[in-house]
């Protein structure tokens, strides 16, 4: 037979010390609120002429660790109440066994002094005689040194767990109009701080392991029950629900077991005996806990489009805004895509990219359909997802308003398959957009712009596509994570025109970037100025035929931002080796598709390299009336060479600038720089470049240069022909002819000449004395 006795059970598991701050009283707020419950407390201070008296219980139940932080406590409520002789007075009294007055309220003058005296009191042990410190404070607590009206506080800082009776002595102080506060501290016994608390409860009783909750706490009713006004401007007093728990040790009967009784006899004695366990466990006290709360101005996240809020206090703050959105203080959106072209959004949706990337593709279109378009933007929108082919979920221009692009948008669902990027290009420039007819023979031809949203590498090659797109005067704008940016650039042809994220969070930030560069297309070339443009291409053995395709490239990406017609741009280009040879003349093409496909069948040439001869030939026959140049209309040639054979070009070079036409050099490859710079002219007038491949980082360079805007001479370059001579006339010109005639003296005169246009044949000139003789003769026959 097992004998059982008697004994205490405490599970281990319930035996683990808790930080009594996590446990003990919560407020049941978000972080962010316990946040700004602790931020007001730094700032609440009461100055007014009030009584305060600390009541410390340093018994062996609190222990010296919970007594040392009681004490810290009492320090920071100080730092938030006004001492001095005329407002707050503290004074400090610590009871266990006995009862004693460690400072009186009128000891010291200013909180330094205090403060300096209360770290230095001792833990002093004993049992918890709370009734007995009660009826001290009552006849010795409150010296009678001050007027009667001035408010009296005292704050008992105690676990709760008095021994002997305590009511009576709370009430006869609370009649006497002292107002008591209690604060818990290790886990205190609740039921009893709250009876010994001065109504209402919820106001007067605090947690110590909270610091600044208990000053908050302490402040808040000081100015709720209007002792001082301690509550900062701009702030508010709000209730909150919170809970208290006190750790109590609960008997549980297990069952009854046979125990030893004694014996009887030689027969031991026994009977049924109960067996209790004990355990730990919180009583939970549901309570409201009345608290100052300053909101941030940032808590109504006055900054939009991924704006950061900066405070300024309580009342002021400041947007940190986006690039696109510092025009407006709240960075509000003041973009708006009123630029004229035709743009589809074609959006990746393969098995690689994940649901979370793809529903960020969807709220990036969402976010930037809402941003930039309006009731009248002249846009037309369009949009296709790819996987392992293409869907055009709807044509561009078929839905107008922001309401139903939006709905267009969240109908998407992945397609899935492989990231097939380079057969999504190709498809889409064949069959992504249709001109309309606006007449029965005039289309709307707008610019084209696919705009690529991918964030996986494509599965299939993408530069042979995306150059099939460009040729045909499809612009490219790539937006992806940075680890793509090479094949974003494979793709677009050109960096400006790729869009890369840092992280998946930065993708809204790229709306006003990319509501630049789709513009920038419309916007393309000189904006609508009238330019005169002709390429200077060496096609030299010193360039070789490979780099000859690169040049070829770089003319056609540049020549596709330039609107080419007969009012605006005019293009012509020449290539030279030992001599130079015209591929096309201004006036020869008359669109951008013509343009580009003149470009690539240009022949490469060979041999020694002439760059004089070549802007020779420019001069003499290129930039003439003849060849397309038109009057009243900036010029300008543009050189790429790799600098072999230019020491000739300097005087020709010259002759172009002094006649009135801008000279750009584009060097390639480890170059004369000192030659291409007297070339060009100026320092600004010339690009250099490392190595052709590098080429298709500059055109944007080039034509902002080109485009930059100058005076344009009517006389310069002379647009009279045959040697006539210019003369500005009334804002314009006329040509001064010379046995030619036409407004620029383009054909030959068949009349007879007349008021001197043509100078008389002279008679042969005489010789001798007989010739002297004749002249003499027919001098004295006239005089007489």
């Amino acid at each position: 037979m097992v004998l059982h006795e008697q004994r205490l059970s405490l599970p281990s598991c319930l035996l683990l010390s808790v930080r009594p701050s996590l446990l003990v009283q919560e407020i049941l707020v978000d972080h962010d609120t316990i946040l700004k419950i602790k931020a007001a407390a730094e700032m609440m201070q009461c100055s007014a002429a009030v009584d305060v008296l600390f009541l410390l219980d340093g018994s062996y139940s609190v222990g010296k660790g919970s007594f040392e932080r009681s004490k810290h406590l009492t320090l920071t409520l100080c730092d938030a109440l006004d001492i001095r002789p005329d407002k707050v007075r503290v004074g400090v009294i610590q009871f266990s066994s006995t009862v004693r007055t460690e400072i009186s309220l009128n000891s010291y003058s200013s909180r330094d002094k205090l403060k300096k005296h209360l770290k230095k009191i001792t833990y002093r042990g004993g049992s918890t005689q709370t009734g007995l410190a009660l009826k001290y404070v009552l006849k010795k607590g409150f010296s009678a040194d001050r007027n009667s009206s001035i408010p009296r506080v005292l704050l008992l800082l105690s676990d709760g767990r008095s021994q002997g009776a305590v009511q009576q002595a709370a009430t006869e102080l609370k009649q006497s109009g002292v107002t008591v506060y209690t604060v818990g501290i290790r886990y205190p016994r609740w039921e009893e701080l709250h009876a010994l608390a001065s109504a209402p409860v919820e106001q007067h009783v605090f947690f110590a392991e909270h610091y600044s909750d208990a000053v908050n706490g302490l402040c808040t009713a000081l100015s709720t029950s209007a002792v001082c006004k301690a509550v900062p401007p701009g702030c508010k007093v709000q209730s909150f629900s919170c809970e208290r728990k006190t750790l109590e040790t609960v008997k549980e009967l297990q069952g009854n077991f046979v125990c030893w009784k004694g014996s009887r006899g030689s027969s031991p004695y026994t009977s049924l005996c109960p067996f209790y366990s004990y355990s730990k466990k919180y009583k939970i006290h549901p309570a409201a806990c009345h608290r100052t709360v300053c909101y941030d101005p940032c808590d109504s996240q006055p900054c939009q489009n991924l704006g950061t809020c900066v405070s300024e206090g309580l009342e002021k703050f400041h947007c940190v805004c986006p690039p696109g959105y510092g025009s407006d203080p709240h960075c509000a959106p003041a973009l708006n895509l009123d630029c004229s072209v035709d743009v589809l959004f074609l959006v990746e949706g393969s098995t690689a990219l994940s649901l979370e990337g793809f529903m960020r593709f969807k709220s990036f279109l969402k976010r930037f359909l809402q941003t930039v378009v309006g009731a009248d933007t002249p846009t037309k929108i369009g949009l296709a997802q790819y996987g392992d082919d293409v869907k055009l979920e709807a044509k561009v221009g078929k839905h107008r308003d922001v309401t139903a692009l939006l709905r267009m948008v969240d109908a998407l669902q992945p397609r899935g398959g492989k990231a097939m990027t380079g057969k999504a290009l190709q498809y889409i420039t064949r069959h992504g957009f249709q001109s309309s007819p606006i007449f029965a023979d005039v289309h709307d031809d707008l610019p084209r712009v696919v705009v690529l949203l991918t964030a996986t590498p494509s599965t299939d090659h993408v530069v042979e596509p995306a150059k099939y797109a460009r040729d045909r005067e499809v612009f490219i704008i790539a937006v992806g994570p940075e680890d793509l940016k090479a094949q974003l650039n494979n793709i677009t042809g050109n960096p400006q025109r790729s869009l890369t994220y840092s992280s998946p969070d930065r993708l809204g930030t790229k709306i006003p970037e990319l509501r630049a560069k789709i513009c920038a297309v419309d916007n393309q070339g000189c904006l609508g100025q009238p330019l005169d443009l002709i390429f200077v291409l060496d096609g030299s053995s010193g360039v070789g035929r490979d780099n000859f395709i690169q040049l070829k490239d770089f003319v056609r990406s540049v020549s596709v931002q330039f609107d080419i017609n007969r009012d605006v741009a005019q293009m012509g280009l020449v290539v030279f080796g030992r001599r130079p040879v015209t591929v096309f003349d201004l006036d020869t093409h008359n669109s951008g598709s013509d343009i580009l496909k003149a470009v690539a069948e240009a022949s490469f040439l060979g041999g020694a390299a002439s760059t004089g001869s070549a802007l020779l030939h420019v001069h003499t026959y290129s930039l003439t009336v003849g060849k397309g140049a038109r009057p009243g209309v900036n010029k300008a040639v543009v050189v790429l060479t790799d600098g072999t054979g230019a020491e000739d070009a300097v005087v020709p070079a010259q002759k172009l600038r002094d006649n009135g036409v801008f000279v750009f050099v584009v060097g390639i490859g480890d170059l004369q720089q000192e030659s291409l710079l007297r070339i060009a002219g100026r320092a600004d007038h010339m690009i250099t470049v490392p190595f052709y491949e590098d080429l298709k980082y500059f055109d944007d360079v080039l034509v902002q240069m080109v485009c930059a805007k100058r005076p344009v001479d009517l006389c310069r370059p002379n647009p009279c022909m045959n040697d006539g001579m210019c003369v500005l006339w009334d804002s314009s010109y006329r040509c001064q002819c010379r046995g030619w005639e036409g407004p620029h003296c383009e054909t030959r005169s068949t009349k007879n000449p007349s008021r001197g246009d043509l100078p008389r044949v002279a008679a042969p000139r005489r010789t001798g004395r007989k010739g002297h003789r004749d002249l003499n003769r027919r001098h004295t026959t006239t005089k007489h």
